[in-house]
């Protein structure tokens, strides 16, 4: 009996041994939850981060997209009839009579051509799509041209 108290005392620990490894190990929990911690920390701060970026390109599109829409209004005010007319009449011209037009005739000019935006009704005929011989060979097809017969390779390499 006397051998097994000595075999467990010599394998038991120390009472101080026992609290410094539970104390190691609960301060390495704590550091890991601080750890993790800090990266979700770090995670969130640079998704707000990103997120006050982007509202803020945001709000920069809407300033321009409405600096555009004031620009388009001085543009169609500005091109107005009524505002052309007024700008015309002070810079000196005047309105012509329809008897007061003359037309020139140029030329070899053939006139203002009308402007084709569709094709012409009836059936279309679709265009043949032409492939090179090499885009249309099979990988297998490759294979014995080049590996399976190479005197075909050496013989299409002489001059």
């Amino acid at each position: 009996m006397e051998g097994v108290n000595r075999t467990t005392q010599a394998y038991s620990q120390a009472p101080w041994r026992s609290q410094l490894q539970r104390a190691v190990l609960f301060l390495v929990c704590l550091i890991l939850i601080a750890v993790i911690a800090a990266v979700y920390l770090n995670v969130s701060a640079q998704s707000v981060t990103i997120g006050t970026d982007v509202q803020n390109m945001q709000w920069n599109i809407e300033q321009i997209k409405r600096s555009n829409e004031d620009l388009d209004t001085q543009l169609a005010y500005l091109t107005s009839a009524t505002t052309m007319e007024e700008r015309a009449t002070k810079m000196g011209f005047q309105q012509v009579q329809p008897d007061q037009i003359v037309y020139i005739k140029v030329p070899g000019y053939p006139g203002r051509q009308p402007a084709v935006l569709a094709p012409p009704p009836g059936p279309t005929e679709a265009s043949a799509v032409v492939l090179a011989p090499e885009y249309s060979q099979t990988l297998l097809d490759w294979f014995e041209k080049n590996l399976l017969k190479p005197a075909g390779l050496i013989a299409e390499n002489r001059p």
